[in-house]
């Protein structure tokens, strides 16, 4: 897929996103956009970004979550360097 039509693509989904009301709209869309796996690695990735946010170590988090060591040095990164999760999650 060439990239000008991904990119509209992913303009698409966060415009439908941006759409969302309420939690129980959410929870429809997103068990129709995605698989049970999909879902459960998407909330495992919220719940650890959630605990590194509160200053949970590394090793703590692995143990309160069920989220990969491949994944959580990517939320752990995403958390020190990125924006999305600090301005999500402390809102």
């Amino acid at each position: 897929m060439n990239p000008k039509k991904k990119k509209e693509e992913l303009s698409s989904l966060i415009d439908a996103i941006i759409k969302i009301d309420n939690k129980e709209e959410c929870l429809a869309f997103l068990e129709d956009l995605l698989t049970q796996k999909e879902m459960e690695s998407l909330s495992g990735r919220v719940a650890a970004a959630k605990l590194f946010l509160e200053g949970k170590t590394y090793l703590e988090v692995t143990q309160e979550t069920t989220v990969s060591s491949a994944t959580l040095a990517r939320v752990s990164k995403c958390v020190k360097n990125g924006t999305g999760y600090n301005r999500v999650l402390k809102k």
